[in-house]
């Protein structure tokens, strides 16, 4: 699908075709729309790298473009083996336009088509790379807060749980924490080798905001590593804590199989055919009954005193 944008004195306003100063955002293209884009003097290779799930952050400047890739959080699903994964985002940087190529559609172009930020222009094209370099910080960091919720949600379940499903549901997001906090630092590796070339230095504007990218992803990768180390150790606990449940579990089964077996021995005994005390009197019946009752309790006192119930 390809999508053109240009602001207007109306705000961002969707083209049928491109021209000077306009957004051309790109998701998972068709090879006539790569033909197309061939015809404007984009590289296929560009278009083919942005959509290569495996290539890293990374920044090429040639004489006529500049391309950036970018690693961009995405959401795949809460039951997936892997509910959060990053993917990759090519911007492309020429003479009369920006371009976004990415497989999969992403709330970032929404809020920049949607004109959340007021001095985004399309015709300032770096500055807007730079907008992209900041939704996609604040990104990562939405999806952390999610992801500390499910762990805190799943953290309250942990507690009395007996079985692997709870420490599965964290395994899940400790993956997708290691993939963010990859993403997030060959995306800072990439935005210090642009700060070193000055690509952004044509407005003073253009300098800050970059800083400010640059403290939004550090504050993303310190988030990320923190929740790891949590997360590390939490797994770490709550598998002790399984395996002490599962043994309090065992314990109160061994207590009340032994229980169950006292009335069951007293009779055993009192239905062999030999000599018994108190066999030939009418309270006979009544006494075996008692009598387990007796070593009932009795057993009962014993396993609470040992704290086995």
């Amino acid at each position: 699908m390809l999508t053109i944008y240009k602001n207007t004195e109306q705000g961002m306003t969707q083209l049928e075709s491109a021209v000077n100063g306009t957004w051309v955002n790109i998701i998972d293209p068709t090879p006539e729309e790569i033909k197309k884009l061939e015809t404007w003097g984009v590289d296929p290779e560009l278009v083919t790298d942005s959509l290569d799930l495996d290539e890293m952050a990374r920044v090429e400047r040639e004489e006529d473009y500049v391309f950036i890739l970018l690693r961009i959080p995405y959401f795949v699903g809460a039951d997936e083996d892997i509910p959060y994964i990053t993917i990759p985002l090519g911007i492309i940087v020429r003479d009369n336009m920006i371009l976004t190529v990415c497989k999969y559609e992403s709330p970032i172009f929404k809020v920049l088509a949607n004109g959340k930020h007021k001095r985004l222009k399309t015709g300032k094209r770096f500055r807007m790379a730079l907008y992209i370099f900041y939704e996609t910080a604040g990104l990562y960091l939405a999806h952390l807060r999610e992801i500390n919720r499910r762990i805190d949600a799943t953290e309250d379940k942990l507690q009395k749980a007996s079985r692997n499903r709870e420490l599965l549901e964290l395994l899940k997001y400790q993956k997708s924490l290691v993939y963010f906090t990859t993403a997030l630092r060959s995306n800072e590796v990439m935005m210090e080798r642009l700060q070193r070339a000055r690509v952004f230095n044509q407005y003073d504007e253009d300098e800050e905001l970059l800083e400010d990218v640059l403290t939004e992803n550090q504050q993303a990768i310190q988030t990320a590593n923190i929740q790891t180390e949590i997360l590390l150790s939490m797994m770490d606990a709550f598998a002790s804590i399984i395996s002490n449940n599962l043994n309090v579990v065992m314990k109160a089964l061994a207590a009340i199989t032994i229980v169950i077996n006292v009335p069951t021995i007293i009779s055993s005994f009192y239905g062999m055919n030999v000599a018994l005390p108190f066999q030939h009197t009418s309270w006979a019946f009544t006494f075996t009954i008692g009598l387990s009752f007796v070593m009932i309790f009795l057993a009962v006192y014993i396993f609470a005193k040992l704290d086995w119930f």
